[in-house]
């Protein structure tokens, strides 16, 4: 029996170090395979009027390091009933994209929101995607403070549970619908009636007591909320058994005590504590708790800044408590120096302001600069969004507070928001057990090219018929004629060719693969289903809100200018012109550059009845142009044109006869033919044929017809800030100037060799100081925001 009992003992044993084994290999697994990125997005300001553009900058974060895994970084932008407004898609590209967003001018919602992922984050918890509401300013605002308050009050006991027997620390938060604090008073009460303490709140509607319950008492808080009335509100029930995890803070320093239930130490005479930051292992420390107490110090000062969380297991690698603490080391910061190099404060006047960079550093920045006199809101910044709140669940009021210094009153606060916030980015009982997330999305680690895949072929088939042709072109662009191999898996790929907005493309495959489709641009995910309303939970109130009135004047003086001019202009057209025919129509809608007017022969297919009747476009030239003679056998032609076969275009992308016979007649839109010789092509002395396929309103719907000729989307435009140039003249230099964002720049970089960056912008008509607000990351990580006033 004895030999029993110690072959089960050492089973047991061997069980409990194969789980404290898995649990370390899983952590650095998570760490290294499972990083989860997180984003900052800097706005040229705080809020907006309909009518005008978002600007924005996006910084990207893994761990303590810039985030340069994934290339493609996507912002959906809904409004107050969910619908969605625009789904843009922009490159990353050292760890930073930029774009902007134009809100409709005939937009009424008090806000817009907005939510920016990477694909990789949405494999993970979709309450640390990047969400904001942006405060919109209309003419007949729905003022919030008109609305009833609800105040609520939430109650944490520290650790995760409130023990019977064991003296606890309770946390409270108390805050309206919309997360603002409330100030309440009150008192704790236990079910015979007893007053245990009173609820005095200490920051923002935080606060803190200790009550050591018996089993199978229970408690309720009775409080007044600012306006006088009264609520009730019960505490969390009271566990029979268990622990408790009381932390205390002391300069860099965490000292923690654990209080256990006599029949917790009787089953675990020991606990594990295992500390994590950014789902890496920091430290690991085991206690003996068989006295039912056991304290320890964490020294933090070689940690990096960030949540610290301290997780306590059983002797069986159970998780019992957990607590969240913030380490501000400040070794995050770097400090960029701004000078004022010439002022301009009057009217239109030049500006220039440098900053300067440690020359150490490689920075990544972008400038904000604003009238001083419209609203204005620092209350998250890049450094408390991407250390703080990014990694913390639920609402954090004026976060940018807790980084004013490192302070014991403000590290005290701190502390508050990390007893009052859930945080969780383990599910410890699949750590134990070795279990990973379901990754439903792979990482981008390749810009968006012109790309797809083939369907409904066998990779048999595919490797006999392994090309797809491909004739593409974009907006202001010449279009291009690519022959693309295709793998035995269907996909295709140009890594040299970038897709911005959209681009027009017409594929063939190779003979053999008839019945196959092409699907393009796999690797370009649309908006989620589901979407969050603009309602303002995401908006931060602690702004300061006196400038909306005047932003919101200049803003729409601004647009009744635009309105005028626009009708001024159209007062002083005088329109004479005769009925254009409708091959003149489409010479206009279809043709560019050397292809446009021109001694041509032209069709106009849309509105040719007879033309859908031809087998391909040469069948249908035949005869119609004098000295071109065409011979056709099937999808086989020969052009003979003064002695030479003339060239073929397709949207002006030379093409051969091959491909030019496989596209169907309904798909053509235009022909035009032009006499020898022609200048437009670099071989065209026997003419040209340029064929033109459908788009817009031409389009025409042919069922299993696919993505044969179709529009497809790259990458969101991105367009410049306008900042006018007042040194030089231009007739739009006589319009009056009200802007309020007088200069935006997402892409200023510094380098160790050059560490200085010189910026200039010119005043508007009536701005008398100026805010400047940069914000920024560097190759390693740091941080920065800096804000001053030019006045």
């Amino acid at each position: 029996m004895k030999r029993i009992i110690v072959i089960v003992c050492v089973i047991i044993f061997s069980c409990f170090r194969l789980a404290a084994q898995n649990l370390d290999s899983t952590i650095a697994t998570y760490a290294d395979k499972y990083a989860q990125e997180r984003t900052y997005l800097h706005y040229d300001k705080s809020t907006y009027a309909p009518g005008e553009t978002i600007w924005f900058k996006a910084y990207l974060m893994k761990s303590i390091y810039p985030a340069d895994d994934s290339k493609t970084f996507y912002v959906d932008w809904t409004d107050d009933k969910g619908n969605l407004l625009f789904h843009s898609v922009t490159p990353v590209i050292d760890a930073t994209s930029n774009g902007q967003f134009d809100i409709p001018a005939t937009y009424t919602g008090p806000f817009v929101h907005v939510r920016a992922y990477t694909k990789w984050m949405l494999n993970f918890d979709t309450a640390f995607l990047y969400n904001k509401d942006i405060r919109i300013l209309l003419k007949n605002p729905v003022s919030q403070t008109k609305n009833t308050i609800v105040p609520t009050l939430e109650f944490f006991p520290e650790g995760g549970d409130a023990i019977a027997g064991i003296s606890n620390r309770i946390a409270f938060k108390a805050n309206d619908q919309w997360g603002r604090p409330v100030k309440i008073k009150g008192i704790v009460q236990n079910n015979a009636g007893a007053t245990i303490d009173s609820l005095r709140v200490i920051h923002d509607g935080m606060g803190y007591f200790f009550i050591t319950p018996k089993g199978g008492e229970t408690f309720t808080a009775k409080w007044k909320d600012e306006k006088g009335s009264e609520h009730t509100t019960p505490l969390p029930v009271i566990k029979p058994t268990g622990i408790s995890l009381l932390l205390t803070i002391s300069g860099t320093r965490r000292t923690f005590n654990i209080n256990a239930a006599k029949d917790f130490t009787e089953r675990s005479p020991t606990v594990n504590l295992i500390g994590t930051m950014n789902q890496q292992q920091v430290f690991k420390v085991s206690k003996e708790i068989s006295t039912g107490a056991a304290k320890g110090v964490i020294p933090t000062g070689d940690l990096p800044s960030g949540i610290l969380t301290i997780t306590i297991f059983d002797a069986q690698w159970h998780p019992v408590a957990e607590r969240i603490t913030f380490i501000n080391n400040e070794e995050y910061l770097f400090h960029p120096e701004m000078t004022v190099e010439h002022w301009g404060l009057n009217k239109r006047a030049r500006n220039e302001i440098q900053i300067t960079i440690p020359d150490s550093v490689s920075s990544n920045l972008s400038v904000s600069i604003t009238d001083v006199d419209i609203d204005a809101d620092s209350s998250n910044t890049i450094i408390s969004h991407l250390l703080l709140t990014s990694d913390i669940k639920g609402q954090v009021y004026n976060p940018s507070y807790y980084f004013l210094n490192t302070s014991d009153s403000i590290s005290q606060r701190l502390d508050l928001v990390m007893l009052t916030h859930g945080w969780r980015r383990f599910i410890w009982d699949d750590v134990v057990k070795g279990k990973f997330p379901k990754i439903n999305f792979p990482k981008d680690t390749s810009f968006m090219t012109l790309s797809g895949k083939v369907y409904g072929a066998t990779p048999s088939q595919l490797r006999e018929a392994s090309t797809i042709i491909l004739i593409f072109k974009q907006k202001n662009e010449e279009g291009k004629f690519l022959l693309l191999p295709v793998e035995p898996n269907g996909y295709f790929n140009d890594p040299s060719v970038f897709l911005f907005d959209t681009a027009h493309v017409y594929y063939r495959l190779s003979k053999g693969l008839a019945n196959a489709s092409v699907q393009f641009m796999e690797g370009r995910i649309p908006a989620p289903a589901y979407r969050l309303p603009a309602t303002g939970i995401f908006y931060n109130q602690r702004g300061d809100t006196t400038g909306n009135a005047r932003h919101f004047k200049l803003t729409d003086d601004m647009n009744q200018l635009l309105q005028q001019y626009e009708g001024k202009l159209l007062e002083n057209v005088v329109v004479k012109a005769k009925t254009k025919s409708p091959v003149q129509v489409m010479d206009e809608k279809y043709t560019s550059g050397l292809f446009s007017g021109g001694d041509s022969y032209q069709f106009d297919l849309v509105n040719d009845p007879f033309a859908s009747s031809q087998q391909n476009v040469f069948y249908f030239l035949q005869g119609k142009v004098a000295g071109l003679q065409v011979n056709v056998n099937g999808t086989n032609a020969n052009l003979s044109w003064r002695g030479g076969s003339p060239q073929l275009f397709v949207d002006e992308v030379p093409a051969d006869v091959d491909l030019v016979s496989g596209i169907s007649v309904n798909d053509i839109a235009y022909i035009k033919v032009f006499r020898p010789p022609f200048f437009g092509g670099g071989n065209s002395g026997n003419g040209a044929i340029a064929i033109y396929t459908r788009r817009g309103d031409d389009m025409k719907s042919t069922p299993g017809k696919g993505l044969a000729n179709s529009n497809i989307n790259g990458y969101t435009a991105i367009r410049q800030f306008y900042s006018p140039n007042y040194s030089t003249f231009s007739p739009a230099n006589d319009k009056k100037d009200l802007r309020t964002t007088l200069y935006w720049n997402p892409q200023v970089t510094t380098t160790p060799q050059k560490n200085k960056a010189t910026l200039s912008f010119y005043n508007n008509d009536i701005s008398r100081s100026f805010r400047v607000v940069i914000e920024g990351m560097t190759k390693d990580g740091r941080l920065t925001h800096v804000e001053q006033i030019m006045e």
